[in-house]
């Protein structure tokens, strides 16, 4: 096709999705002349399966997001109809933030953000190649014929790349919710020398609420007063809405079973690999064959619409079998099902030819951000884009780029994950990932990653103020550690009533805060300690005096590993001279070319032996 029209940007982002989104306003709050384009403007920051921010895990990234200066924080806070905090009962390292949002809202405030963001255009547009020459990417070109001038482009294509959706037998090209998919940028990926995995992901069926016998079912309500993810959100969000919990049962296990020949996973009709921590409801059944039952969570899209997602019963089922299985569920058993739950299959890369930057190492100016990466789920997304956006501004304006640790964020964590180890199903964020999970909790996000956002340029005058006054707050909370309280009847009756044994001689602040079920608002409430702070302040202060020992000890770790990282190794030298490493080793590390030696050993084949090895070779050589 000739070429009709040839525009100049600095860079070009393909997607609209949650990392589409991210990597585009990242780049335009930076001063970069920015296009979007996107296979359709109805799908930009669209919830396509749970209508949900946050989780086990993903709240922490979420808010880190937002520490960065990114937005899903602030809109997730904004279109959030009701909120839970995660994991209560359990230490702070694993306590998470969980919003059910309102899907069409989410689009609309998300659209409108883009739409007045300075630097930037959209354009509904299919990207289908990418114009490089002499190592360094040049532009892209449209289905069209149009030509998009640039100096970089962040690929955020989610499951769009040649997608298709499956139920039952039934195959039809094109992407989640309806949406046309990317058809030909494959091709163009593979000339640019990137190697393609097929994934697989599936959502549940919606059913009408009108349809829902609740009077039978656990209700599940949100929480109140708890600190929402974007620390510029100035009204606590509201809960509008209850979710209610149900479960599958014998006869929902027996109809799938009954009609597991007919799966498009078992009878070969898929070909993507599933994620193994979000499995279909046949999965479930067939891997876990003792259990009675499965937890489904249902859960209202929008304040809007009487859609109800029912969390837990994602499958690929045909649509008779679906009908079925719903209708043997307590609580659904008239229940109308108005979207069915299917399959999608699509194109994604591989993540280890990638640099920790989340640039291709092939061609300079590629970035690629999201489920194009091999990861699943709306924050990881969101927190990748963030972080492609951000390099891609850094190198148009020739400065460093930006590279976070696995001490400094769940993000850190993520990529590191990616570009070091790989993954070969679709990789969801976890706790149990991150080695410094303490150090990494949702409640400090700000004070581990704004200073750099604001380094980066991203973080702004009004987000900074606010974190410098959190910093100084903190500061004189910690001046009240000091205080001694003297026995009395007041303060020991407190002590009995949560548990505590009763003070018989003075005390400091500190060590009080020390004891299990004491916090600094309860102080704050019964004695004045802590008179001046807000409950950021308090429960800050608390988290920190509480497992001060234990945060200390994770930090003499941190600084272990950073000596490591500091090892920097060269990215020219060939691994397989060197005799003593094991043949894997040597494979792993030509393929990775780790930037250091923390990171080379991270490397799935690459023993601790193969450090030894690597390290008195390298030194011997004056290589470091």
């Amino acid at each position: 096709m000739k070429n009709n029209i040839i525009t100049d940007y600095d860079a070009v982002v393909v997607g609209a999705g949650h990392a589409g989104c991210e990597a585009a306003l990242a780049l335009a709050r930076t001063g970069i002349k920015t296009v979007m384009l996107t296979l359709s403007l109805d799908s930009i920051g669209f919830l396509a399966c749970n209508p949900s921010i946050g989780g086990t895990a993903k709240g922490q990234i979420v808010s880190e997001i937002d520490a960065l200066g990114g937005e899903m924080g602030k809109m997730a806070d904004k279109c959030a109809i009701l909120m839970r905090m995660l994991n209560t009962s359990k230490g702070p390292a694993v306590q998470s933030l969980r919003a059910q949002e309102d899907k069409v809202m989410y689009h609309i405030e998300m659209k409108k953000v883009l739409e007045n963001t300075p630097n930037l255009d959209i354009r509904q547009a299919e990207v289908v190649k990418l114009l490089h020459k002499d190592g360094k990417l040049t532009g892209v070109q449209t289905k069209l014929g149009e030509v998009y001038k640039c100096k970089a482009v962040v690929l955020c294509t989610g499951v769009y790349l040649k997608s298709r959706i499956i139920i039952g037998d039934h195959i039809e090209e094109t992407g989640p919710n309806g949406f046309k998919n990317a058809s030909s940028l494959t091709k163009s990926l593979i000339e640019c020398g990137f190697e393609i995995f097929r994934f697989k992901t599936g959502t549940p069926t919606r059913v009408d609420f009108n349809t829902i016998d609740t009077k039978d079912l656990e209700i599940q309500y949100g929480d109140e007063n708890i600190q929402p993810f974007s620390r510029l959100t100035k009204k606590q969000p509201k809960n509008k809405v209850v979710c209610y919990l149900t479960y599958t049962n014998l006869d929902t296990h027996k109809i799938i079973m009954n009609n597991i020949a007919n799966s498009p996973i078992y009878s070969g009709l898929i070909t993507g690999v599933g994620p193994r921590y979000c499995p279909s409801i046949e999965t479930k059944i067939v891997r876990f064959k003792d259990k009675d039952r499965h937890q489904l969570f249902l859960e209202p899209e929008s304040l809007t619409t009487k859609e109800t997602y029912v969390q837990g019963l994602s499958t690929s089922l045909p649509i008779d079998v679906q009908r079925d299985m719903v209708h043997s569920i307590k609580g659904l058993e008239n229940a109308k099902i108005m979207r069915d739950a299917y399959a999608i299959e699509y194109d994604c890369i591989n993540s280890l030819q990638l640099y920790p930057t989340l640039e291709y190492k092939n061609i300079k100016g590629i970035f690629c951000a999201g489920q194009i990466n091999g990861t699943s789920g709306y924050e990881e997304a969101g927190c990748q884009g963030v972080i492609a956006g951000i390099n891609a501004s850094l190198e148009i304006k020739n400065k460093p780029q930006l590279v976070l640790k696995r001490d400094e964020a769940f993000i850190g964590v993520l990529i590191d994950d990616l570009v070091t180890k790989g993954t070969d199903e679709p990789y969801r964020m976890l706790t149990s990932r991150a080695e410094y999970r303490l150090h990494l909790r949702q409640d400090n996000c700000d004070l581990r990653l704004t200073e750099i956002g604001r380094k980066v340029g991203l973080v702004d005058d009004k987000r900074w103020r606010l974190f410098l006054k959190k910093k100084k707050n903190l500061e004189l909370a910690k001046q009240e550690l000091t205080k001694i309280i003297a026995p009395n009847k007041k303060i020991n009756d407190i002590l009995i009533s949560v548990g505590e044994t009763p003070l018989s001689t003075g005390t400091s602040v500190q060590n009080m805060l020390k004891r299990a079920n004491v916090t600094a608002k309860m102080l704050k409430e019964t004695i004045g300690i802590f008179e001046k702070f807000d409950d950021e302040i308090l429960n800050e202060i608390t988290i920190q005096t509480k497992y001060e020992g234990y945060i200390e000890k994770e930090q003499a770790q941190i600084e272990d590993a950073k000596r490591q990282e500091k090892i920097v190794l060269p990215q020219n030298f060939d691994y397989s001279t060197i005799a003593g490493l094991r043949l894997e080793a040597r494979e792993k590390l030509n393929k990775i070319k780790p930037l250091n030696m923390g990171q080379a050993s991270r490397i799935s084949g690459v023993s601790p032996a193969d450090i030894a090895v690597l390290t008195v070779y390298l030194k011997s050589k004056k290589m470091i």
